[in-house]
């Protein structure tokens, strides 16, 4: 399912990874308004959005195709911003050690909030660690493509 209007979009999306790169290329080619370089857009915000996804799909939901994540896109006057929520219990990102670190090299975790961190430009938790929102900094941004349900 999904919504969009002049101001936002907004996905909701069934647990199957499978499924995150057709619902990133979608929330892209909506952002078509926002003047940010191809490389920023297509490389920055399509890392941390997918990793996003990625995350909240086999962590926090844990593979469970009864759970939804849900993605909130909204264009500033100078940001594109991206909240995903999973239905998980959340968890402390403070917790998760720096996969970059030679004792944590060899270890999986880590990277896609490692990633995330490095691409964009902010990024922070709520409270319970289910929700994630993603900022990229642009130029200047109009309104989303298509303003009618899709």
């Amino acid at each position: 399912m999904s919504r969009v209007t002049r101001e936002n979009l907004v996905l909701e999306i069934s647990t199957d990874v499978r499924s995150i790169s057709s619902a990133v290329d979608y929330v892209l080619s909506r952002c078509s308004a926002c003047e940010v370089s191809a490389r920023k857009l297509n490389l920055n915000f399509r890392v941390g959005l997918t990793e996003a996804l990625a995350n909240a799909m086999m962590y926090g939901n844990a593979h469970d195709p009864s759970k939804n994540v849900v993605v909130e896109v909204m264009m500033g006057r100078d940001h594109l911003q991206a909240t995903v929520r999973d239905q998980g219990s959340g968890f402390d990102p403070a917790l998760v050690p720096d996969p970059t670190g030679p004792e944590n090299l060899e270890r999986s975790s880590g990277r896609g909030l490692f990633l995330m961190r490095e691409l964009l430009d902010d990024l922070w938790f709520n409270e319970r660690g289910n929700e994630v929102t993603l900022v990229l900094r642009t130029e200047s941004c109009g309104a989303f493509e298509g303003g009618a349900s899709a």
